[in-house]
C-alpha cells in the first residue's frame, strides 16, 4: 500500500486566493442591487457599474472591506508560495525571483485601494486609481512570469502554455481598451466598466487554474518541531 504524502495540502489556499476576490465583487454587486444602490444588469456586458461602485454603499461597503483586505494579505502569501512551488518543480527562470516582491506591492496596492473605497476627496480618488492600476498590472506581470516559467519546464510545459494563452487573452483585451480609448473615447467611456469586469474575471481564472496545478503537483507545507 502506497503511503500518503505528509504535510498540509496548500491547494486550498491557492483556491481561496482566486475565489475570494471573485466571489466578493459578485456578492457586493448582488447586495447593492437588492439595496437599491445600483440597478440590476449584467455588468460584463451592460457596463452598468464599476467594480468599485458595488462596494461603496450600504452593507456592501463592509462586505467589500471585510473580504478584500484579507484577500490582499492572502495574495502576498500566495505569490511568495508560488515562487517556492516553481522552484520545487524545477523551474529555474530568472523571473521567479520577482514574484514575491511584485506580489507584495500588488497586495499593498489592493489594500490601499480597498481602504480608500467609499471616501470622497481627490486624495482618496488618487489612491484608488493608483491602487487599482498597480494591482491589475503587477498581478498580470506575475501571472505572465509564472506561466512562462512553467512553459519552460518539460513536465509542466503544456499547462504553462495554456496559462500563457490566457495571459495573451488578458493582454489583448487590455490593449484593446487602450486603442478604443484613443480612437473612440465616447464608445470606450460607455463600455470601460465592462472591460474592468472581464479583466478581473480573467485574472482570477488564472489563479484558480494555478490552484488546480498546486493540487495536481501535491504542493504541501511541512511543520517541524525542535
Amino acid at each position: 500500500m502506497a503511503s500518503k504524502p505528509d504535510g498540509i495540502p496548500l491547494w486550498w489556499l491557492a483556491l481561496a486566493a482566486g475565489l475570494i476576490p471573485l466571489l466578493t465583487i459578485h456578492l457586493t454587486f448582488g447586495v447593492s442591487v437588492l439595496e437599491g444602490h445600483i440597478g440590476a444588469c449584467i455588468p460584463y456586458w451592460d457596463s452598468c457599474t464599476s467594480i468599485s461602485r458595488t462596494g461603496r454603499h450600504g452593507t456592501s461597503y463592509f462586505i467589500f472591506k471585510g473580504t478584500m483586505l484579507p484577500a490582499a494579505t492572502l495574495g502576498i502569501l500566495w505569490w511568495w508560495l508560488n515562487a517556492r512551488w516553481l522552484r520545487q518543480l524545477g523551474c529555474t527562470t530568472r523571473g521567479i525571483r520577482w514574484l514575491p516582491a511584485l506580489g507584495l506591492i500588488a497586495g499593498l496596492a489592493l489594500a490601499a485601494y480597498t481602504l480608500a473605497l467609499g471616501h470622497g476627496g481627490e486624495g482618496f480618488n488618487l489612491v484608488r486609481r493608483i491602487g487599482v492600476v498597480l494591482y491589475f498590472s503587477l498581478t498580470f506581470i506575475n501571472q505572465l512570469l509564472l506561466s512562462s516559467a512553467l512553459a519552460h519546464q518539460p513536465r509542466w510545459q503544456q499547462a504553462g502554455q495554456r496559462l500563457l494563452w490566457l495571459c495573451q487573452l488578458t493582454l489583448g483585451i487590455g490593449i484593446l481598451t487602450v486603442i478604443l480609448n484613443g480612437v473612440a473615447p465616447e464608445f470606450y467611456s460607455r463600455r470601460d466598466d465592462a472591460f474592468e469586469w472581464v479583466l478581473a474575471l480573467l485574472l482570477n481564472l488564472h489563479a484558480l487554474w494555478v490552484a488546480l496545478l498546486w493540487r495536481h503537483s501535491r504542493f504541501r507545507a511541512r511543520l517541524w518541531t525542535g
